[in-house]
C-alpha cells in the first residue's frame, strides 16, 4: 500500500499530477481542492495517498490533508460510489462543506456537484451521517477546537471563511463567551488579519 508520496511536482494536468520520487514518476489523481493548493511545477510536494488495485488498473489518489483522504475513504465505502465520484464530490465542495451538509442533511448542496443526482445525494447523506459531521474540525485537517467554539466555527464557515481562518479565530474566543458574542469577537479578529 502506498500511503504517502514525497517528491518533486513535475506537471499538473487536471485531475492528474505527475510526481518524481527519486527518479520514479507517479501519476496521481487529485481533487481540485488539492490541485489548487499545490506549489508550482518543479517544487517539492508531499501527498497523502490512497492506492486502488482493480482488475484492469492500479490507481493512485492523492490529497494534501488527512481530512480529504478520510472523506474520500468514507465516500468510496458507499455502494455505487467509486473513486471518480468521490473525487468529484471533493472537487465540488470542501471537506468542511461536505461535513456540514451531512450534519444538516442538506441534499441540495450535494446535488450541485456534477454527476450527483438527488437519489445519490440522499444515499450519501444517509451513509455518511455520524461519520463526518461530529468531527468537523478534525476531519477538515485542523486541530480539534474546544467544545465552546464548535458553533462559532460552523457560523464562520457558513459565512465563507476558510477552515484555517475560522479555526484560528474560534480558538481565540474565551471559553465562557456566548455563541453570538463569540461570533462577533471572531469576526473582529478576522477583520484585523
Amino acid at each position: 500500500m502506498i500511503g504517502r508520496l514525497s517528491g518533486v511536482l513535475l506537471s499538473k494536468s487536471p485531475p492528474q499530477v505527475l510526481i518524481d520520487v527519486q527518479g520514479t514518476g507517479y501519476e496521481v489523481d487529485v481533487p481540485m481542492s488539492t490541485l489548487y493548493d499545490l506549489p508550482p511545477a518543479g517544487e517539492r510536494v508531499v501527498l497523502l495517498t490512497h492506492f486502488v488495485v482493480r482488475e484492469d488498473a492500479q490507481l493512485l489518489y492523492g490529497f494534501l490533508t488527512e481530512g480529504e483522504r478520510t472523506a474520500f475513504r468514507a465516500l468510496i465505502k458507499i455502494s455505487s460510489v467509486g473513486p471518480r465520484t468521490a473525487l468529484a464530490v471533493l472537487s465540488g465542495m470542501s471537506v468542511a462543506d461536505l461535513a456540514q451538509a451531512v450534519t444538516l442533511q442538506e441534499a441540495g448542496r450535494l446535488v450541485k456537484v456534477p454527476g450527483i443526482g438527488k437519489k445519490t445525494a440522499e444515499r450519501l447523506l444517509l451513509e455518511l451521517k455520524g461519520k463526518l459531521g461530529p468531527e468537523l474540525p478534525a476531519v477538515a485537517g485542523q486541530p480539534p477546537v474546544p467544545d465552546h467554539a464548535a458553533d462559532i466555527l460552523r457560523a464562520l464557515l457558513s459565512l465563507g471563511y476558510s477552515e484555517r481562518e475560522a479555526t484560528v479565530a474560534a480558538k481565540q474566543v474565551p471559553p465562557d463567551t456566548g455563541v453570538s458574542d463569540g461570533i462577533r469577537q471572531a469576526l473582529k479578529l478576522l477583520a484585523r488579519s
